[in-house]
């Protein structure tokens, strides 16, 4: 799969955990059965094959380290709190935090850009820029960062 499709489909399992309170295996299933049929409820012919194992391991390295990001990123959010945040907004932030600081398999600023695109397109109009703003200050710091957190 896609590492942007693993990384949407990531997010909204997030997303949904946090809006209607579902675990993290029912959050996954309902967004992978979701992407892969279309309307109609029949599967969709595609090229891009959705491993929930991707999506999982994101989602399960978000949560299983989401009090360790959430205080890295309160470093970042000047004159901000975690909870005054759109949903949108903190499920992005906590989901290229935990890439940037506890995977090797992806650049960090790759995960940046990725994590720019996913507010773009679903958070609000300001959400890009402000994803840009709080990673782009972690970016800088990263290898420091992760010597403390792992």
């Amino acid at each position: 799969m896609r590492r942007r499709l693993a990384r949407e489909l990531a997010l909204q399992s997030l997303y949904q955990m946090e809006m209607n309170g579902v675990d993290a295996t029912d959050a996954i299933t309902h967004v992978v059965e979701e992407a892969q049929t279309d309307d109609e409820g029949q599967l969709k012919q595609s090229k891009d094959v959705i491993e929930p194992e991707d999506v999982r391991a994101l989602v399960q390295g978000t949560i299983n380290n989401k009090d360790r990001i959430d205080q890295l990123l309160l470093d970042y959010l000047k004159g901000w709190q975690m909870d005054r945040l759109s949903r949108v907004d903190r499920e992005v932030l906590r989901l290229a935090a935990y890439e940037m600081v506890y995977r090797e398999d992806v650049p960090p600023k790759v995960v940046v850009n990725e994590a720019i695109e996913l507010a773009k397109h679903f958070g609000t109009e300001e959400s890009g820029k402000f994803v840009n703003g709080v990673l782009g200050k972690m970016i800088k710091e990263i290898e420091e960062i992760k010597a403390k957190s792992l």
